[in-house]
């Protein structure tokens, strides 16, 4: 029996067992609403059209609508001010979302592999700054992912090997040291300056530089990294690295190789965090120690946080916050005092909802919402 099988046939028995063990108010057995029929399920169809069948929803089809359909409602201002930057974020606080949300790993270096992507482009690519070697970007950007998936891989096989806060101390520690080293070194990233005009390129007499092109090529980059953290944590990969995250001791007893678990899970985070990293030094056009400071450390955290590290999509919903208020509190209150506005927003969803947004939401769908049974085929809607 194949794994796909044996899951509908797992889910099949849980549903059907559902309303024996759920009894209504008035003594029998709550009906559960049958689960839509697959077509593919014995089908020869593509996985990836299989994939899209059971995972989307009409709530999907219809934010893929809006995102797209964005551009012509909002300003240029706010889709490249707001919407490509919370994108940008996002994508690399989704990297932190998929090691701490289903890996059990809390990693504050994951701004600094971004970082580590955005230098290796702006050292080996085009810039203004004269000590760029001038590499062609069909190159340089390959080659930075790589530095990115690289340098993950090894912050992973260093930090593995502790758990909680030890995990968090070693990966901060990893974090300032990269900031210093960027800092200080003037021979190879040029000191405090950083590097200057490092732009996007031109396809096919595209200007990714304009905000609206731009914008598409990080929802692109967006949805592919969603999407892609959305099948992982499907495959067997996906789950045995949650079972690590629940009871690593005993997966390891299972015979399962946890280390090796968790240190490819740093790797496809080092993947995502590196694509977050050349989109955002294309977004602001430089590089410098300050945008892999201390502080980005701990504000990728919050973004994370905020939103939930329950799913995939959190990433994103904490990113929108940060970057709203960002954007939009400093017309309010002293730009010195936004720290003090995104710590007290940080300590609401905290204390009312440890799950982030998401938490809440789901609270709020649960108390106003109608009652259901929920099956694992009702589950992925959620």
């Amino acid at each position: 029996m194949t794994a796909a099988k044996w899951r509908r046939a797992m889910n099949t028995g849980v549903a059907s067992a559902v309303p024996r063990l759920l009894p209504s108010a008035g003594g029998s057995a709550a009906p559960t609403p049958a689960p839509a029929p697959d077509p593919y399920a014995d089908s020869n169809a593509p996985r990836w059209l299989k994939f899209l069948w059971r995972n989307l929803s009409p709530r999907h089809v219809f934010t893929l609508a809006f995102v797209l359909l964005l551009p012509l409602i909002v300003s240029p201002f706010i889709i490249y001010q707001v919407a490509s930057q919370a994108l940008i974020f996002g994508l690399i606080a989704l990297s932190l979302t998929f090691l701490a949300g289903y890996g059990g790993m809390v990693s504050l270096a994951q701004m600094s592999v971004a970082g580590m992507a955005g230098y290796a482009l702006a050292v080996l690519g085009v810039s203004g700054t004269e000590t760029s070697l001038g590499w062609p970007w069909g190159v340089v950007v390959p080659f930075a992912l790589f530095i990115a998936v690289l340098c993950s891989t090894l912050i992973g096989w260093l930090s593995v090997r502790t758990d909680g806060i030890y995990t968090i101390m070693i990966t901060l520690a990893i974090g300032v040291a990269f900031y210093y080293l960027v800092l200080q070194n003037y021979t190879v990233f040029n000191g405090f300056q950083g590097f200057q005009k490092v732009y996007p390129p031109q396809i096919y007499g595209v200007n990714l530089s304009d905000p609206v092109p731009f914008y598409f090529l990080c929802l692109f980059w967006a949805m592919a990294g969603y999407f892609l953290i959305q099948w992982l944590v499907r495959t067997p990969f996906g789950i045995a690295l949650q079972g690590t995250r629940d009871n690593a001791r005993r997966m390891s007893s299972l015979g399962y190789n946890v280390t090796a678990h968790r240190v490819a899970a740093y790797a496809v985070s080092g993947l995502l965090a590196g694509v977050g990293g050349v989109l955002l030094v294309w977004y602001n056009g430089l590089i410098s120690p300050g945008s892999v400071g201390t502080g980005w450390l701990i504000n990728l955290l919050v973004i994370a946080v905020l939103g939930g590290m329950k799913h995939p999509i959190g990433a994103f919903l904490g990113a929108i916050v940060f970057i709203l208020l960002q954007t939009f509190a400093i017309d309010v209150i002293d730009r010195e005092r936004f720290n003090l506005v995104i710590g007290g927003v940080f300590l609401s969803i905290v204390l009312f909802s440890p799950d982030g947004l998401l938490g809440l939401w789901a609270k709020l769908r649960m108390r106003f919402g109608p009652s259901q049974v929920i099956t694992s085929t009702t589950r992925r809607h959620l």
